[in-house]
């Protein structure tokens, strides 16, 4: 079935970009997952050809383009091409921390940080999650006390992606403790800033090549001048930003089934078992249907999500629905594309095993499927 959200300004884009991904990421990938980590030029090349920053004023470097569905075409290309896991640290810069920065900066901060962030020079990462708060935000307990012109910064915050690589962390802290959710603030720590530590890069069960740390603050004073909007307000720029990751992250996870799905169809037609192709017994053929099925389904949703999006009314209860719908699909029918791999599947050689391994995380980050569920629930009246 034909998706009709794209015009030919979006195809052509999505032929170039795949160019990108083609020469500047494929050839790379295998070490980049050996090392734990991309290459920081990954993002200088990108920002040369113009793939950062697509929705940030053009003035600072950026396309000056409110349009979604650019955004998801370069995460369906990621994961499409195989690099999914390479890609989702410019994924994270673009259609996670971009939007706090478009948002929210004043003239002078915009001026000091976006040309860095759409030139790929400065990297961006975000910190919400800490080791005993999980998708709890309310409950973090990272501290920034103000002193004079500037915020003391104290704590820690872990399973922060791009944390290696970072060079501007948006950082979620309270300033007023006893205010729970309505005392938290966004502040701006820049690489280098004293007392600011990084912990070992994280040894992960999948995703190998996304870097991700523990970041460690100890009285680090960070310039009034770089709190991130109005003081006390983090907890909804935060809200408001949410949808945006959460639909970043099913269409990553449509698109990696999607992959996994064209591999094992190619594989199920061309090995043989008993005497005949394994995609000819019943119980492939339901299988492949059952996927094929949902996936249809799925993109159908994508594409409506991400229209809602670009017109600025894709509700929280929605972006909820297809982040939780879609990474449990992708859980369960990559596992059953596994499967169908039999003993092969298990195989690193084969990468159907590091999409099976990719893809567990995607029900996890971004606010787990029990707690989008909790969200859907409650916008029930229940």
């Amino acid at each position: 079935m034909d998706r009709t959200i794209f015009n030919e300004e979006h195809d052509l884009f999505r032929d170039t970009f795949k160019q990108f991904v083609e020469k500047e990421m494929v050839p790379y990938n295998e070490t980049w997952e050996k090392n734990g980590i991309v290459d920081r030029e990954l993002f200088e090349k990108a920002g040369r050809s113009g793939f950062l920053g697509i929705d940030l004023p053009e003035k600072f470097g950026g396309g000056g383009i409110s349009d979604y569905r650019f955004n998801q075409i370069m995460g369906e290309e990621f994961d499409l091409a195989g690099v999914a896991t390479a890609g989702s640290g410019i994924g994270l810069h673009n259609d996670i921390c971009a939007p706090y920065f478009k948002e929210y900066c004043n003239e002078e901060q915009r001026g000091r940080w976006m040309p860095g962030i759409t030139s790929g020079s400065l990297i961006t990462a975000i910190a919400m999650s800490e080791p005993g708060t999980g998708s709890d935000l309310a409950s973090i307990s990272t501290t920034a006390v103000k002193d004079g012109e500037s915020y003391v910064l104290n704590g820690a915050k872990t399973f922060i992606s791009n944390g290696i690589n970072s060079d501007l962390v948006i950082v979620a802290a309270k300033t007023q403790s006893d205010l729970r959710h309505r005392g938290i603030s966004l502040l701006i720590v820049e690489r280098g800033m004293e007392g600011f530590e990084r912990g070992r890069n994280l040894e992960k069960v999948g995703r190998h090549s996304q870097d991700t740390a523990e970041l460690f603050f100890t009285d680090v004073r960070v310039p009034s001048e770089n709190l991130l909007g109005e003081e006390n307000q983090g907890f909804y720029y935060m809200m408001f930003n949410l949808p945006q990751e959460r639909l970043n992250i099913a269409v990553s996870a449509v698109a990696g089934t999607q992959y996994a799905f064209n591999m094992t169809l190619d594989y199920v037609k061309e090995r043989h078992a008993f005497g005949q192709p394994v995609g000819s017994f019943q119980n492939s053929r339901f299988k492949m249907a059952e996927i094929a099925t949902e996936l249809e389904f799925a993109w159908a949703f994508i594409d409506k999500c991400s229209l809602a999006l670009t017109r600025g009314e894709l509700t929280a209860e929605e972006a909820s629905m297809a982040k939780w719908w879609t990474t449990e699909l992708q859980k369960r029918a990559i596992d059953e594309c596994l499967q169908l791999h039999g003993g092969y599947g298990y195989m690193d050689e084969y990468p159907i095993s590091r999409l099976w391994r990719d893809g567990r995380v995607q029900s996890i980050y971004g606010g787990t499927t029990e707690i989008m569920k909790e969200i859907i629930g409650r916008n029930l009246g229940l």
